[in-house]
């Protein structure tokens, strides 16, 4: 399938991924008609707050909200204008021509005019016992989305990194003790922020040392510990583990046909969703290396379904313009 599809075969917009980046722009896509199609995931859709417990800080909710019941209400909100949403993957993408071609896990193709990219990025994981059981019960990959349930309480940061300290600074607004925990003897932070870290008297450094494992009976209550020096095992009491070893964005379908930035998100033009391919866009986390809220990613879906409406329009009144001149030259 290539440019020569007809009208009827070729949908509006699809957008891939879900979450507060992708639902936002399908209820803005669906709410001016453009009857978008989501690939919601077969097994991902909602994204990473499907993975949470309480979200205290997206607007509107009082008293917080569920992170699944947040989710399930936008895919709700999105469905009752129309917005197509299906559980199923993206397998292969055709995004340099005019008509994109989207390969379906099912086996089906979509062609569709413009393509919203709300892939996401995934938080990388420990991969010890205890980590995924215990998440949203004391493990978190967000100190501004958990550290305030953690007041007066000791807690963990795992991370050697920029974000690994930010993370430890703003969590020592609540808690009593922060302790980060680090492979390594030195950091890999800039001078700056490790000179922060250090100079705070709630934060403690435990150097040469891995987490192995992640305890507790619901909630956590304790890490063991493995020195990398010498293999000699601890144990170390908290309430809390932040992980903050880094996240990757989920570019692998389309990272060989759009620039990426040094981070290795999507790249787009200035405060625009608009990628280096024409009728290509992108929202939330894939394109965002620092901020990655619920509300940052909302907001770029939002950004990226008024870019597909005018670059909709423009091309709509390019190919009429295209059609009154072809019908005026001679035969």
């Amino acid at each position: 399938m290539t440019e020569q599809a007809t009208v009827d075969q070729v949908h509006d917009v699809v957008i891939i991924g879900s979450g507060p980046a992708g639902y936002t722009a399908a209820v803005y896509t669906a709410r001016a008609n453009l009857n978008p199609i989501v690939l919601a995931g077969s097994v991902t859709a909602g994204g990473e707050l499907m993975n949470t417990t309480d979200v205290e800080n997206f607007p509107g909710f009082q008293d917080g909200i569920q992170g699944p019941e947040l989710m399930m209400n936008m895919e709700a909100q999105a469905r009752r204008f129309g917005a197509d949403i299906r559980h199923e993957d993206a397998t292969e993408l055709k995004l340099d021509q005019r008509v994109k071609e989207i390969s379906l896990g099912s086996g089906g193709v979509l062609h569709a005019r413009s393509v919203i990219l709300a892939t996401g990025s995934a938080y990388r994981e420990l991969g010890v016992p205890g980590e995924k059981q215990l998440s949203g019960h004391g493990v978190s990959w967000c100190a501004t989305c958990d550290g305030f349930f953690f007041r007066e309480q000791a807690i963990a940061v795992v991370g050697g990194g920029d974000s690994a300290m930010e993370e430890a600074l703003f969590l020592t607004k609540f808690a009593s003790k922060v302790y980060v925990i680090h492979r390594r003897e030195e950091l890999r932070a800039s001078q700056i922020m490790a000179d922060r870290a250090k100079a705070n008297e709630k934060i403690e450094f435990i150097w040469n040392s891995e987490v192995t494992e992640v305890r507790g009976e619901g909630k956590v209550s304790q890490l063991a510990l493995r020195n990398t020096v010498d293999g000699s095992e601890s144990t170390l009491d908290v309430t809390g583990l932040f992980v903050a070893i880094g996240h990757d964005p989920r570019v692998d379908l389309f990272k060989d046909q759009l620039t990426l930035t040094d981070e290795g998100t999507v790249e787009v033009q200035g405060r625009t969703s608009k990628t280096s391919l024409p009728g290509v866009f992108a929202a939330g986390d894939v394109l965002d290396p620092h901020y990655r809220q619920a509300i940052t990613a909302a907001g770029s879906g939002c950004v990226a379904a008024l870019d597909v409406e005018a670059y909709l329009a423009e091309a709509s009144e390019t190919d009429a313009a295209e059609t009154q001149q072809a019908e005026t030259i001679p035969a």
